[in-house]
């Protein structure tokens, strides 16, 4: 059987509780309908607000602190194929709690390896992010992750930043953590036109990229290396690479 949500967690909820309640054997869990199977092999989830809330209800009471983040983490990792195994980690914690430590289960294996590989790459960006200054003071990056990890970078740099209003917009999922004296938090950003850069922006950005020149030792430069240390995917937005 072959269980088709539009990605929202909110709709994975209710499709837990379909499968839950009416014992489907799951075989995949797709976001997108394909166009060569037959319509019988496949379920189309639609999100309902009360079984969506049963069922959030029942991890939070359930599960303990630490399994109920690892699910919230791994719906972050939204360029991998996840669902099954979720799902997956999430009926074995219904059954025993102690089911999440044992990494012999195949599912659990999975998706305690997936959210080590989001904090490796979450760690890694909070080292690559660069921040412009615009017109009114405040701090603006832009991204593009191979994880939704924009609520976690928001954290990192608001315990750093916490005084000074910024924004770290990740362009591809349209999203945006804001924080500024009226707002702390995820903002949806269907289009968004970027003010201009402070006057000492640019100077700014020069002495950055003399540095960066500067320290670099020309007979020992090693690009294969340089782009072992700083993958392709960390420099689109980084200044010292522009």
């Amino acid at each position: 059987m072959i269980l088709v949500y539009d990605g929202r967690f909110e709709s994975f909820l209710t499709l837990i509780y379909e499968v839950y309640y009416s014992k489907l054997e799951v075989t995949q869990i797709i976001k997108e309908l394909p166009k060569s199977l037959f319509v019988d092999d496949i379920i189309l989830i639609e999100y309902e607000e009360e079984k969506s809330k049963k069922v959030l209800d029942a991890l939070k009471k359930e599960f303990l602190k630490e399994q109920f983040e690892t699910i919230l983490n791994i719906f972050m990792c939204d360029s991998v194929e996840f669902e099954l195994d979720l799902l997956q980690y999430i009926i074995l914690g219904f059954k025993k709690k102690n089911y999440l430590e044992d990494i012999n289960q195949k599912s659990v294996f999975r998706i305690k390896n997936l959210e080590k590989e989001l904090f490796r790459f979450n760690h890694k960006m909070t080292g690559f992010v660069r921040f412009e200054e615009l017109e009114d003071g405040t701090l603006y990056s832009k991204i593009e992750t191979k994880f939704n990890i924009v609520y976690l970078l928001g954290q990192h740099f608001f315990t750093r930043l916490n005084n000074q209003n910024f924004i770290i917009h990740d362009i591809n999922r349209e999203l945006a953590f804001v924080h500024n004296h009226q707002l702390k938090g995820v903002q949806n950003i269907s289009s968004f036109e970027i003010p201009k850069h402070s006057q000492n922006e640019e100077k700014f950005q020069n002495l950055w990229k003399t540095f960066f020149n500067s320290v670099a030792i020309e007979s020992r430069k090693n690009l294969k290396l340089q782009q072992q240390w700083v993958p392709l995917i960390y420099r689109l937005y980084m200044t010292e690479f522009k």
